[in-house]
């Protein structure tokens, strides 16, 4: 199925089922967050999309932007590859907001085993929330694999996460998410969570929610 076919089939209502799925999901990583930094962290999820994978590395920044991005698999009834993609600047807001420290930067090398630790542990509580939040409501069993950071070109990190796949979708589920600590001391970071259902789970997936998808 292409893309234009696609986008006929999923309704906004689909999307809207997503993206209350990604805010409770996005609620209880916050609640997790929270916990771990001793202050009240805000996430939420404003929207949910279906882009390609172009529309993908220009949303992460395009083919040559530098980004932070933390990669993980998906394992269980609908498996697939996830990201977490930050530019540079808002990565470095992410880590000030966890860490307190103002001075921290992702803006060169080496970086503070500090600041790599804080976004790992942000790729396992925000993936374990949001799969956590789609299997209760799919009832499908989803869980995620150790997630792995890199700094790197945009497009150099997702061909290399979906090198060992052979990947026939040429589409992925966008969930934009925003988060902000309680004083309000910055601009607050928002990044693109991506989930890319492997081609036989994206029918899997969306016919949980009442779409017949035909591969």
């Amino acid at each position: 199925m292409d893309f234009m076919e696609l986008k006929k089939i999923i309704t906004p209502f689909h999307l809207d089922v997503l993206k209350e799925i990604g805010n409770i999901g996005a609620g209880n990583a916050a609640t997790a967050l929270s916990v771990l930094v001793g202050k009240n962290i805000d996430m939420k999820v404003p929207s949910v999309r279906i882009v390609t994978f172009d529309e993908m590395l220009e949303m992460a920044g395009g083919h040559d932007k530098i980004v932070t991005a933390v990669f993980l698999r998906v394992e269980g009834d609908a498996s697939g590859s996830m990201f977490f993609i930050l530019p540079i600047e808002q990565a470095t807001k992410y880590v000030q907001i966890l860490t307190g420290d103002l001075s921290f930067s992702f803006k060169k090398p080496p970086y503070s085993e500090i600041g790599l630790s804080a976004m790992q542990e942000m790729g396992n509580i925000l993936s374990g929330s949001y799969l956590s939040s789609l299997s209760d409501f799919t009832g499908l069993d989803l869980y995620p694999s150790v997630p792995s950071i890199s700094i790197d070109m945009a497009d150099a990190i997702i061909s290399y996460g979906l090198l060992e796949l052979s990947q026939s979708q040429d589409y992925a589920i966008v969930i934009d998410t925003a988060l902000d600590d309680e004083n309000k001391n910055t601009d607050g970071v928002n990044g693109h969570f991506f989930l890319l259902p492997d081609p036989n789970s994206f029918s899997v997936l969306f016919n949980t929610l009442g779409v017949e998808l035909n591969d």
